[in-house]
């Protein structure tokens, strides 16, 4: 298996070959007048200074005004075909990235929003620009260049056997070095974007939260040092870029005065005709216009790899060419995709390798419940996302796998039924209807003017906060996984409606086999659980935080002082 993600990538792109090799041809042709329109030019300077009669150059001039015309018209050409290549192939890439994101399995939900949203954007935009600008001019600068030394060489071979040295310089030497000065600027840079994406989203949509709880000046601090990484890694590139002009600058005057040492001898001793001599000389001038765009492609090449990284992320770990799986008809039957149950054995779940949370021991079987509970930051989300393969272990394993059903998951600007349908696209109006009963929305449904086909605003802005959550769980209960891993489903929802809504998951697992895990800051309904795991820390400053107690939300009550504070709290009136 080829491990270059740009090649594990690139057949998303469904890039159609024979439109590639037009839009080659069309460079070709545009550098061969540009080529023809400098020899022309020179042989038509050099034999009007011997005042012959006009017809003799009339063919020249001629020659000169159709490669001029020609440079811009084939030109124009070649952008529209290696356009219609590239944009086509960022659609298709988009699409088939969507299509396997929605397989599951991939490290999409563990991702700040802002940073999906900048893979999704620039880094496709990156990998379809793997074509109209690294692919297509290298294969034009190899015909073009190999070309131009062919005419020069027709003239006198020692001169084109310079130009070919000379080509070779600018068009090997210069995109090596520009590749390689470019590889620590193109992974800060995709970095530096994603981050500043990630910050900046984060400040317009929780500016309000931030300010209240004085943490705005430090995000905005976060943002300008972010800005500044990425400043930073595009001054970088811009050396970079400048290096590669001075060779080609370099490599250019050489083959000139290569071509004029080798050519004026060859002149005095009559076998190079003076107007040979002029365009042996001169079209160097124009055949380097071949390699200028080489170490800009080599460039794009490395951040077109870059980008096809992050990407490959995004899918699951069959890879990008995974068949989707076939979904179940049943809405009660959930197909048996996954291995039943999910176990951790001493998980440590953080991030970079630093624990939030640590010595994790946990089973659930199938049928059965756990939920986790304790403060705020305890790291019962970052458990969740661990449990579920979408954040590898700092240490310990993690055995079975189940559905992540995030907080804050996404809706999209589309009907209901289509929201609900992302969970499995199979899903019929009445099982749709179904879920939506079990999570309480029956009244809300029959309340739409269109019912299922009422669309949802972009991002579920039509919806409220605890209409989202139920939403989202209900989601979950469409889709075909046997664990299913819930994160604050009582989030935004009333105490009625949010134990209801814990208690409806406790009550799935039994009825339908599934075994659920739910984190919830709400205790009172954990008493229908099969296991409650307490997380907390021991005191140890910048201790990660652990399983401080376990068991039956009765066994709990009893022996922990705190959690009986708790519920005695929420049952306290307001």
């Amino acid at each position: 298996m080829n491990h270059d993600p740009l090649v594990r990538l690139l057949p998303l792109l469904e890039v159609r070959w024979p439109r590639v090799a037009r839009a080659v041809a069309l460079g070709t042709l545009t550098l061969v007048c540009a080529v023809g329109l400098a020899a022309a030019a020179a042989w038509l300077v050099a034999r009007a200074s011997q005042m012959p009669p006009v017809l003799v150059l009339s063919v020249a001039a001629v020659g000169v005004r159709a490669f001029g015309t020609g440079r811009a018209f084939f030109r124009y050409l070649e952008r529209l075909a290696s356009h219609d290549v590239a944009l086509r192939g960022m659609a298709a890439l988009r699409a088939n990235l969507y299509e396997r994101v929605a397989q599951g399995g991939g490290n999409v939900v563990a991702l700040r929003r802002g940073d999906l949203l900048a893979r999704v954007g620039g880094d496709v935009d990156d990998v379809g620009d793997v074509v109209v600008r690294a692919l297509i001019p290298g294969a034009v600068a190899v015909v073009a260049g190999l070309g131009s030394v062919a005419l020069v060489g027709v003239f006198l071979p020692t001169a084109g056997l310079v130009l070919l040295a000379c080509l070779l310089l600018t068009g090997v030497l210069s995109p090596w070095l520009a590749s390689r000065a470019s590889a620590s600027v193109e992974l800060r840079g995709a970095a530096a974007r994603g981050e500043v994406s990630a910050r900046t989203l984060e400040l317009l949509e929780d500016g309000q939260q931030l300010r209240v709880s004085g943490r705005l000046a430090d995000r905005h601090a976060g943002l300008r040092a972010a800005d500044a990484r990425l400043a930073a890694a595009t001054d970088d590139g811009a050396r970079v870029s400048g290096v590669s002009a001075a060779i080609e600058a370099g490599a250019q005057t050489l083959a000139v005065l290569g071509c004029l040492l080798l050519g004026i001898p060859a002149a005095l001793a009559g076998d190079l005709a003076a107007t040979e001599l002029a365009v042996v000389v001169l079209t160097p001038l124009a055949v380097f216009e071949v390699t200028t765009t080489l170490p800009a492609a080599a460039v794009q090449l490395r951040r077109s790899r870059a980008a096809a990284r992050r990407l490959l992320e995004l899918l699951p770990p069959s890879g990008p060419s995974a068949p989707a799986k076939a979904a179940p008809h049943a809405p009660g039957g959930v197909a048996d995709e996954q291995s039943d149950g999910l176990s951790l054995v001493g998980v440590a779940a953080g991030w970079d390798d630093v624990p939030v949370v640590a010595a994790v021991d946990l089973t659930v079987r199938p049928g059965s419940v756990v939920a986790l509970a304790g403060p705020s930051g305890a790291g019962k989300t970052t458990l969740l996302l661990t449990a579920a393969g979408l954040s590898a272990p700092v240490d310990g394993q993690v055995r079975g796998q189940g559905l992540f059903v995030a907080e804050d998951g996404h809706l999209f600007g589309t009907t209901l039924l289509e929201n609900l349908r992302v969970a499995r696209a199979d899903i019929t109006e009445a099982q749709a209807r179904e879920a939506l009963a079990a999570v309480g929305l029956t009244e809300w449904l029959a309340a739409l003017p269109d019912g299922l086909g009422t669309p949802l605003g972009t991002g579920g802005t039509d919806v409220s906060g605890g209409e989202r959550r139920r939403l989202l769980v209900a989601r979950a209960l469409l889709a075909p996984h046997r664990t299913l891993l819930v994160d604050e489903p009582a989030e935004h929802l009333d105490a009625a409606s949010a134990d209801a809504l814990v208690e409806m998951l406790v009550a799935l697992a039994h009825d339908t086999g599934r075994a659920v895990v739910v984190a919830s800051h709400r205790l009172t309904p954990l008493g229908a659980a099969d296991e409650v795991l307490l997380l907390g820390h021991d005191g140890t400053p910048g201790a990660p935080a652990r399983v401080v107690a376990r068991g039956t939300h009765a066994d709990l009550l009893h022996e922990v002082p705190d959690y009986r504070w708790a519920v005695g709290q929420e049952a306290a009136p307001a």
